[in-house]
């Protein structure tokens, strides 16, 4: 089954609006697969709130940080709730907690400020109503780890010789192409390159390169012009027996 990632919400009760924005984020949450946890969802008179607190800040895989202007200052000042869940972060009850599993979200008019202890955090931007769903997106993929661009691997240089690269791949079809040659050689003086081409399912251009390489190192020739046969040398024969490429 697949891991669900466990989302802690931590956020200050403004407005009754405001309430109802971060309820309404995180049933959508929910529904993106995200298993959400909201006071709301879970608390009801006489629950124990630092009890809640400790056990999912420590459990979440992420910890989603609203940051309103009265979020950051409860934070600063360590008053309320919000002030409590920051001493849990920073004190020494959570050091298992990974720090990189903050998301601060901005909500705020005019400003984009966080708590002090998450000063160098990135943030995501949610202020804007008409980038919300960008931001909305943004977030999701961040809890999945699902990034929108994924980083490309390294190209080759595009600047060193083609011929001074010795590939494992490259090596291992040349290796496989003389075993061929030898196998269906036989004690003849040749062997037909189209049954050798179809065994091993590579183009006629693929053939005559990997060819001319196997000659370049003395373990192969042409016995016709237009390589249509070709024949191992003594050479060829002692690599390929040194090799165990055959037998």
């Amino acid at each position: 089954m697949e891991n669900v990632p466990k989302a802690f919400i931590s956020y200050s009760h403004d407005t009754q609006e405001h309430k109802k924005w971060v309820l309404e984020l995180a049933i959508r949450l929910r529904n993106n697969g995200i298993d959400a946890i909201l006071d709301q969802f879970e608390l009801q008179p006489g629950s124990d709130l630092p009890h809640f607190m400790e056990t999912n800040l420590a459990s979440a895989d992420k910890i989603l940080m609203v940051c309103t202007e009265k979020y950051v200052d409860k934070a600063n000042k360590g008053q309320g709730g919000v002030g409590y869940e920051k001493m849990i972060i920073t004190s020494s009850l959570m050091k298992s907690i990974d720090e990189n599993k903050i998301i601060p979200i901005i909500r705020q008019t005019g400003t984009s400020a966080v708590p002090t202890f998450l000063k160098t955090k990135m943030y995501i931007n949610f202020s804007k109503p008409d980038d919300y769903e960008f931001s909305y997106d943004e977030l999701v993929r961040c809890i999945h780890n699902s990034p929108l661009f994924e980083k490309p691997p390294v190209g080759n240089n595009p600047f060193k010789p083609i011929v001074k690269e010795k590939l494992e791949e490259d090596t291992k079809l040349l290796d496989s192409l003389l075993a061929h040659i030898l196998n269906q050689q036989g004690l003849s003086s040749y062997a037909v390159s189209n049954i050798i081409i179809r065994k091993l399912n590579i183009s006629h251009l693929l053939f005559k390169i990997s060819m001319m390489k196997l000659i370049d190192r003395g373990f192969a020739k042409a016995t016709a012009a237009d390589y249509s046969l070709v024949s191992a040398t003594d050479k060829g024969l002692l690599y390929a027996y040194e090799n165990k490429l055959v037998s």
